[in-house]
């Protein structure tokens, strides 16, 4: 499982490109890649390092403080892309991102681990599978890639 976690000071997400879902204030918007194979294990190990991150600056603009700290806001997005895999050719191939019927529960319990760490009102989402537009105001800027594996 892949995150990657980009700091913001606003966001949203459009479906069908005109009709806004969901927006956040300060926080992370948190886009989802789920590989073949993953289990609820990577599910819960990134939703607990996303929530605990310390990305978020403190009084001596340190990056010493974490979304919890902070009582930001997440926006969550389900991204199969980020398995992409480019190495050969110019068209990327998507084989190693899983199947929905694989998907769909490890990011339900990935969104439901991060709703448990900083409260249900505090965490947005996407449409899985649905063409969305984000509008991400990255804050910093930072953007961190975290994979739940060391492969």
């Amino acid at each position: 499982m892949r995150v990657v976690v980009q700091r913001v000071s606003q966001a949203g997400v459009y479906i069908q490109s005109q009709n806004l879902n969901a927006e956040i204030g300060k926080g992370l918007v948190i886009l989802l890649g789920i590989k073949s194979g993953d289990k609820e294990d990577d599910a819960i190990f990134l939703a607990d390092k996303c929530c605990n991150l310390r990305v978020f600056e403190d009084d001596n603009e340190k990056m010493n403080l974490s979304l919890k700290d902070i009582n930001g806001e997440v926006l969550i997005i389900s991204q199969f892309t980020l398995y992409g895999n480019a190495q050969k050719g110019n068209r990327p191939s998507f084989t190693d991102a899983a199947k929905p019927d694989e998907a769909i529960p490890l990011y339900e319990k990935f969104i439901n681990r991060v709703k448990e760490q900083i409260g249900n009102n505090k965490v947005k989402t996407g449409i899985f599978g649905a063409m969305m537009k984000v509008k991400i105001f990255n804050d910093g800027p930072v953007t961190i890639i975290i994979d739940s594996k060391n492969n």
